[in-house]
């Protein structure tokens, strides 16, 4: 097995560094699906895992966190597995410039009964969330607007992020109820996925928050 579970039913591909962080590495992660396999984010590993997806079951849709994700990797799934991408609204051009946008979005909405499309802008506009009801857990994808650069929840405050709305974004975050967070991007040999509870993850997004409102960049 090369896909890696993380909680039963979510898997993680193996881990591509980041050409401007070398330090950073990305993901993709199958989320294996009575209604239709999804894929969340993406990274150029997920090719050496086709065999094994197509054994849980292809994919039905892909998904990105923002428009900073989007690649040649997106164009391989969608022509593979016939698995089009979603982007939201706010972030397709800047998407479609490194990858083929199928649909979009702009609001929040679910996807079947358990997975919910939350928009997040701040650190781009079309920043998106997804929280998935595994049925055992509650799987929460935040891309780069809550990441592990260190092991510790962080936030990625861009030159063209909004400052305020990214505040919004958080405090809405810390309103949802997940007990694992699952972000775009995490340090090399730092854990890339973790596991937390409703006091845990709101103490940690206060202090963030905190961060942000005090002007800091990062």
């Amino acid at each position: 097995m090369s896909l890696e579970t993380v909680v039963p039913g979510l898997h993680a591909s193996r881990p591509e560094p980041l050409p401007f962080g070398r330090s950073l590495e990305i993901r993709a992660y199958l989320l294996e699906r009575e209604q239709g396999n999804l894929l969340v984010y993406r990274s150029a590993e997920i090719e050496r895992d086709a065999a094994e997806i197509e054994q849980l079951g292809g994919i039905w849709r892909q998904y990105l966190g923002h428009r900073h994700e989007a690649g040649a990797p997106s164009d391989w799934v969608s022509e593979r597995f016939g698995a089009p991408l979603h982007v939201h609204a706010d972030d397709a051009a800047g998407a479609a410039e490194s990858a083929k946008v199928a649909e979009t979005f702009d609001e929040r909405h679910l996807v079947g009964e358990d997975f919910e499309v939350i928009p997040i802008p701040g650190h781009t506009e079309g920043a998106t969330a997804y929280l998935w009801d595994t049925g055992e857990h509650r799987a929460l994808f935040t891309g780069d607007t809550l990441f592990l650069p260190d092991g510790e929840w962080s936030v990625a405050l861009l030159g063209g992020s909004d400052r305020e709305r990214y505040i919004e974004s958080l405090e809405l975050i810390r309103g949802l109820d997940f007990d694992v967070l699952v972000p775009g991007i995490a340090g090399s040999d730092q854990p890339y996925y973790a596991m937390t509870d409703k006091a845990d993850a709101e103490a940690r997004i206060d202090a963030l928050l905190e961060q942000l409102r005090g002007g800091a960049e990062d």
